[in-house]
Order: C-alpha cells, then structure tokens, then sequence
C-alpha cells in the first residue's frame, strides 16, 4: 500500500489544485494559449483541471435536478469542489463572455445558497487582439461572478494586442509578462490562505 506523503502536509504545503474555464473553444486558443503560460509559472507541484465548456448542455432549471443532472454537470461541481482556485479565461465575443462560458458559471452558480462556487477564490484573465485586452468581457466576468457568490480576486488582469504579445504560445510583452506574475502570486496567496489551518 503506498502512503500519501500528502496527509504529512500542511495545508498551506499541499500542492495547489487549479480548476481552469477557458471561454475559446477553437484549436489553438489564444485564450489557452496564455492560460497554459500562466499556469506554467506555477509550482510544479501544482494540478489543474480544465473543464470541457462545449460538453455542458445549455443551463435548464428541467434538467438541474438530482435525477436529471447531466454527467458533465456532475463533473464540473465535483471539480469545483476539489479545486483550491479558480481561473477564468476568456475572450471577447460581441463585446461580452462567450456564451459557453457563461453557461458554465450559471451551472457552477447552482444550487443557490449550495453551490460549489460560492466563496471560491476566482482569477479573472482576458484575451484579445484589441488594444483593449476584452475589457467588457472581463467586466462582465467579474460581475457574474460576483452575483453567483465566488470570492472574486483583486485587479482582473487583461492582455491586448495578444497577437503581437504571443509568439509561439510564449509571452514576450514585458507589461504582459508583469501582470501574469502578479496574477500567479494572488494565486497562490489565494488558494494557500482559503485552506484552514492544520
């Protein structure tokens, strides 16, 4: 029988487990694209989980029922719950969040008063060409996250003109480069001081 080293760990040395919604669906995502060079800067040690947006069906009160709830559903709260931080990564489509996306955060909002996202620690990152990093995207991520009660980390950060930030799914704009290390300390912080105390 091997013994699980971390059960000597205190909470705040337990390896950080990272649940990641990436709101690009596309083959390679300059969204994912960032994100995975993000979570790149992490502690080794560090476990992610990316949650598969295109095979959660539309959110329906008929199908949110424990006899009804589909498998992918399941799967997402389950990981939610396992998850010691959140990330939230999206681009900018018609000046809001992708619908999958979106549709991701009102399952993740339910059961109301219950949810597996109420009081997680949440980063926000968003991604365009723009000059303007998808700024109202990352608006209304902050926002609808807040309503369905996840704990809503510090600055979002915003990346613009990512094709010319990117070059082979590596950052080279140092502005870039500064905000996602600031982003990956409140990480840390955050997922480190939301564990209770041994």
């Amino acid at each position: 029988m091997v013994n699980d080293l971390t059960n000597f760990l205190t909470p705040q040395e337990r390896p950080v487990h990272v649940l990641t919604l990436v709101g690009s669906l596309r083959a390679g995502s300059w969204t994912a694209a960032v994100t995975d060079h993000l979570l790149g800067r992490l502690p080794q040690s560090t476990t992610r989980t990316d949650v598969a947006l295109g095979e959660l069906p539309h959110y329906s009160e008929d199908l949110d029922t424990d006899e009804a709830l589909p498998d992918a559903v399941r799967r997402l709260r389950a990981d939610l719950e396992h998850a010691d931080v959140v990330l939230v990564a999206t681009p900018e489509y018609n000046g809001s969040l992708p619908g999958a996306l979106k549709n991701a955060l009102d399952w993740a909002s339910r059961p109301r008063g219950a949810a597996a996202l109420a009081g997680k620690p949440t980063a926000v990152l968003s991604v365009s060409p723009s000059p303007r990093g998808a700024q109202w995207a990352r608006e209304d991520a902050v926002k609808v996250l807040g309503v369905a009660g996840a704990e809503v980390l510090g600055a979002a950060v915003g990346v613009p003109n990512v094709n010319r930030a990117l070059e082979e799914s590596l950052v080279v704009d140092e502005q870039v480069d500064a905000d996602l290390d600031a982003l990956v300390a409140t990480l840390l912080d955050a997922a480190r001081s939301s564990r209770p105390a041994a």
